[in-house]
């Protein structure tokens, strides 16, 4: 018990150390004067000590919860709660009605900025879908994706300014190709590669293609970007900024759903199970008869894909884009979504996503702080939930020999 508490008063100390600039340093500009903030040391150093304790509990708690667990059935002791409640229909026919309803007035119910908001997180939704099929799934690291989703803004911004004629919807399906296409360019020269070689050519690849977007001002007019991209059409009919805001959410809530849709179909196709076992042991996949060649770039192909259709859709609701739209962070913030989500969860990248993305935007309030708090979420969910918010829970199958009864004459 001792030795736990002082462990508890270093670990207080040593986060006052850390956070001594940040929480009791400040500077006065208008004034030039530097204010002290004694207090909120004190603060932190009581809320470190008992974060810290209550970190302990909760690490012993786990320990005892899984040495439970594995006395009993491991496959019902793993299962976790929101994949209970997918395979429940009692449970969640009355859920998803609910979220329909909510999804429906959600508009009509809360301001155009909340609104506008709303629309961003959806299209980190679709992002993190797509990035699932090739990390989650597959199990290709990708550091780069943010470089299809430039392609996808830049192909409607491009098309709208050469070709008029075509409009949102005709550029919709050819953002996506793109996207696919500039997948299988990126997939061929690393088929070979794995782990961090994998990582760095990824990576690479999305630095280059921002670089080549700011510096190819003839063509996608470098760092100034491009601006009057028209907004989805219906129909000819002039809308206002509002309505023109619902009108793409109703339109993102639509792919979401369809992106779900396919994604979950792929998941449990051939090719998903392909994509699955070559996450598990490549040498044995290609072993047991599987074309790595083809798996890989479909898994780059179709993931990208989603990248470049939802980047036509960011471009349409942003009406301007430019380089410093599509950084590395984009990326990180996708990939980060997809691990604390649960690699391969639909479920669970779609709450991960939406936790992501609106707890900044109403953190704003917090503005010198938020991104300790969003890097501290992040800390703790690896630690306490490594596997992400819903572990993606395989299929098994059992085979029980039928038992005959034998008659005694």
């Amino acid at each position: 018990m001792m030795a736990s508490m002082k462990r508890s008063i270093l670990v207080a100390l040593w986060f006052v150390f850390l956070t001594f600039p940040l929480m009791v340093v400040r500077v006065n500009t208008l004034k030039n004067t530097v204010e002290w903030r004694w207090l909120n040391m004190v603060w932190v150093f009581v809320g470190a000590f008992v974060l810290h304790n209550l970190w302990r509990w909760a690490l012993d708690k786990r320990q005892k919860s899984r040495k439970k667990a594995e006395l009993e059935d491991g496959a019902e002791a793993d299962l976790h709660i929101g994949q209970r409640l997918l395979q429940e229909p009692k449970l969640y026919r009355p859920f998803l009605l609910g979220l329909a309803v909510v999804a429906l007035l959600f508009p009509w119910v809360l301001d155009v900025y909340q609104v506008n908001i709303m629309v961003l997180a959806l299209i980190f939704v679709v992002l993190g879908l797509g990035l699932n099929i090739t990390v989650g799934l597959a199990g290709l690291l990708d550091l780069g994706y943010v470089a299809f989703f430039a392609v996808g803004a830049y192909s409607y911004a491009l098309i709208n300014q050469h070709f008029p004629a075509l409009g949102f919807w005709s550029c919709l399906p050819i953002g996506g190709l793109i996207g696919a296409f500039f997948g299988i360019v990126l997939g061929f020269p690393i088929l070979r590669l794995r782990g961090d070689y994998l990582a760095i050519v990824t990576l690479g690849f999305g630095s280059i293609a921002k670089i080549v977007i700011e510096n190819w001002e003839e063509f996608t007019s470098g760092a100034k970007g491009i601006a009057n991209i028209p907004r989805p059409g219906l129909f000819g009919i002039d809308m206002s900024i509002e309505g023109a805001t619902i009108y793409t959410y109703y339109l993102m809530v639509l792919m979401v759903l369809f992106t779900i849709f396919v994604t979950n179909r792929l998941k449990d196709s051939r090719i998903g199970r392909a994509w699955m076992a070559l996450r598990e042991d490549e040498i044995a996949c290609v072993a047991m008869g599987v074309d790595m060649a083809r798996t890989k770039l479909s898994a780059y192909a179709l993931g990208a894909f989603w990248a470049g259709a939802v980047g036509v859709m960011f471009a349409a609701r942003n009406t301007y884009i430019n380089p410093n739209s599509f950084t590395f962070m984009e990326s990180a913030i996708v990939l980060s979504i997809v691990v604390l989500g649960g690699m391969g969860s639909i479920v669970g990248v779609i709450i991960a996503a939406l936790v992501l993305i609106l707890m900044p935007e109403y953190l704003r309030a917090f503005a010198d702080y938020r991104m300790l708090v969003f890097g501290a979420v992040m800390v703790l969910m690896m630690i306490f939930r490594p596997q992400g918010l819903i572990a993606n829970v395989r299929k098994t199958y059992a085979y029980r020999r039928a038992e005959r009864g034998e008659n005694h004459g």
